[in-house]
């Protein structure tokens, strides 16, 4: 028996010339019958005869050796090496579209094309979603998706091109760009401050009724905050419990207690004079709001073009609350009783 290295020619068969052309298009077919769970729409996408595609499956699954979907009269699936196969693929077949991609992004032209973005539901809602409208305006041949999940999604796996994270950001494989500070702010409805106070040391919170929130991992989220320049984390007796903080805001506007809300989420009612802060001395300065995307030698028009507006307007929303209104009494502005729901 004789040895050759891969890639050599033995008997004058060389397997890379022989199998590159039945195996490229028996995957592209592959992954597009899997894509659209049919062949005939597979086909479509593909812009050639359904035979053809069928052919060329057949061809993959006689080279592999395996049977890659069930096929019945009304539906077609994989099997569960057709699911194997397809898991393996799936990322060459990605950047090479990618490849393709940024090659036509690189020619004159406006940014196109579908963009996948994702934010929790708080920052997402208050923050992003309003400035869709505006994005789509300035730039109507990009296409968006926004997912609203509280879980930090993988962004390869979850094919999302963009992403909005909040808090202290560990290092990972992402590009994370800092948007603006995360004040977390601990609330409470005028109503409540007149039957119960305000706590003005954090030990205090133990005497009042608090709002808390659990997290996706089932845990409740602590309350963060900075003493003598260290970080303390505190879990203070819940009176309520939800997993949505625009639930949390309303119970606190109900005057049900006191929350720690992140500054986007509580700065209207700020404004308006329906709730009001403390412990703003303690708040933690080491968090932010992050926009996250993966690295990428060339990035695709589309995605330059919305980090690049989302970054110049979300930093002109103005969301640090604290600094807003210290600049406020600063310049003199009279302080407003805070039993009629203001600032003290």
């Amino acid at each position: 028996m004789s040895l050759t290295e891969p890639g050599t020619v033995e008997d004058g068969v060389d397997p890379l010339t022989t199998g590159f052309s039945a195996s490229y298009a028996g995957v592209m077919a592959f992954i597009a019958v899997a894509h659209e769970g049919s062949f005939s729409r597979a086909a479509d996408r593909l812009g050639i005869g359904r035979s053809a595609v069928s052919r060329s499956v057949q061809k993959l699954e006689g080279q592999l050796g395996v049977r890659l979907f069930l096929r019945t009269t009304r539906s077609t699936s994989l099997t569960r090496e057709g699911e194997l196969f397809h898991d393996g693929c799936r990322p060459g077949v990605d950047r090479i579209l990618q490849a393709l991609e940024e090659m036509r992004d690189l020619r004159d032209g406006p940014p196109r094309g579908h963009l996948r973005v994702s934010a929790n539901h708080g920052f997402g809602r208050k923050v992003i979603a309003p400035l869709l409208s505006s994005f789509r305006a300035r730039f109507p041949e990009v296409t968006l998706e926004l997912q609203l999940e509280e879980r930090a999604l993988d962004l390869a796996a979850d094919r999302i091109d963009v992403a909005f994270r909040d808090g202290v950001l560990e290092d990972s494989e992402v590009i994370a760009k800092h948007l603006i500070p995360m004040q977390l702010l601990v609330c409470a409805a005028p109503a409540y401050v007149q039957q119960h106070g305000l706590p003005s040391t954090v030990a205090e919170l133990s005497a009042h009724a608090c709002i808390s929130q659990r997290q996706p991992n089932g845990r409740l989220q602590p309350w963060e905050f900075r003493v003598d320049g260290k970080p303390l984390s505190v879990e203070p007796s819940s009176a309520l419990v939800f997993n949505d903080a625009d639930l949390a805001l309303q119970a606190v506007l109900q005057g049900q207690g006191l929350a720690q809300l992140p500054n986007y989420q509580v700065r209207a009612a700020l404004d308006a004079g329906l709730a009001v802060s403390c412990l703003d001395q303690y708040a933690a300065d080491d968090r932010g709001h992050y926009l996250c995307y993966l690295s990428r030698r060339q990035l695709p028009k589309r995605i330059r073009a919305f980090i690049d507006f989302i970054t110049s307007e979300v930093r002109a929303l103005d969301l640090d609350v604290v600094t807003h209104w210290e600049s406020v009494q600063h310049a003199g502005a009279p302080a407003r009783d805070i039993d009629a729901g203001a600032w003290r």
